[in-house]
């Protein structure tokens, strides 16, 4: 990782907070003169959390004696309103007791007056850095959150994140009473597909079928590859009547879509899907059996059909 070149994308807007105005403008024009860096300047923390509000501010730097309230207190009124904003407290009594209770408030570190502007750099630089390597594990951890939960071939949901929002709509159901539907999706002889074509062009049916299922989905809808061919779709605040209409649509354009997984060959390769929806308190794993058997009901009428069950 190129620290430089990521710091550079980083706010490095920094406001001071001290009512002593030469302290208060040393400190903010030597902030300035930092590569990157710019400093806002309050006198009270009513000025403060105005600045606050219209600017993207990313470090406060107060002092502990500020009228109208102490940097505790100011500190403890940003880490709870702002919690991505990092307080650095100035002070010029160096008392172990301001350490521990500037901690307690959310603060990131206390410099102790007379301030030696070689420290304070270092201090302040170091901070930053310390925001973008959180900034760069944040963003590694929902990666990794999101790898968790996605089928790597489909890019849909996976079959554990499957049972994992499904629990959470049916609690949703159970609080407010809004309809619930989910469908489960087969693609008609895939085994004969991938036995006459080979595994690479069958992964490309799978592909192809992941993307119509997410461009037919509202954005509180959710799409699983539940494992092999099987896929499912969880449809929250939805009728059974109204899932028909979503699983018809896409059972239509997969059958309407032409793969040619040899020179001169056009296949059509079809699904059958089993549309069910929630009946009040049944258990998760009843609604989801009830659902799988409205699929092998498509199958055994003939596939690429829908199907329901109890709707």
């Amino acid at each position: 990782m190129d620290m430089n070149a990521e710091q550079s994308k980083i706010n490095h807007n920094v406001l001071v907070v001290d009512d002593d105005s030469v302290f208060r403008e040393l400190i903010a024009n030597f902030i300035d003169l930092l590569s990157n860096f710019k400093a806002f300047s309050a006198s009270n923390a009513k000025e403060a959390f105005e600045i606050l509000k219209e600017n993207n501010i990313s470090v406060v730097i107060t002092d502990i004696v500020i009228p109208e309230m102490d940097g505790f207190e100011l500190t403890d009124l940003i880490k709870k309103k702002y919690n991505n904003i990092d307080v650095i407290l100035i002070t010029g009594y160096n008392d172990e007791h301001y350490y521990e209770q500037a901690v307690s408030k959310g603060a990131s570190d206390i410099i102790f007056k007379p301030v030696g502007f070689a420290e304070f750099s270092l201090r302040l630089k170091k901070l930053f850095n310390e925001r973008l390597l959180k900034k760069e594990r944040d963003k590694m951890l929902q990666q990794l959150e999101k790898l968790a939960v996605t089928d790597e071939l489909t890019k849909l949901n996976n079959s554990r994140h499957f049972y994992k929002q499904l629990d959470t709509e049916v609690y949703r159901q159970k609080r407010y009473k809004h309809p619930l539907s989910i469908l489960f999706l087969d693609v008609d002889h895939f085994k004969k597909y991938n036995d006459a074509y080979g595994h690479v062009k069958g992964d490309k049916v799978l592909v192809k079928l992941g993307r119509i299922i997410k461009s037919c989905l509202r954005a509180m809808d959710t799409g699983y590859r539940y494992g092999g061919e099987e896929f499912t779709v969880i449809l929250p605040e939805t009728k059974c009547k109204e899932a028909l209409i979503v699983a018809t649509r896409i059972k239509n354009l997969m059958e309407a879509e032409k793969f040619t997984p040899v020179p001169g060959e056009v296949v059509t390769v079809t699904i059958s899907v089993g549309i069910t929806q929630y009946i009040p308190d049944e258990r998760v794993s009843n609604f989801v059996q009830r659902a799988d058997k409205a699929m092998y009901k498509a199958k055994q009428q003939g596939r690429n059909r829908v199907c329901s069950l109890l709707c």
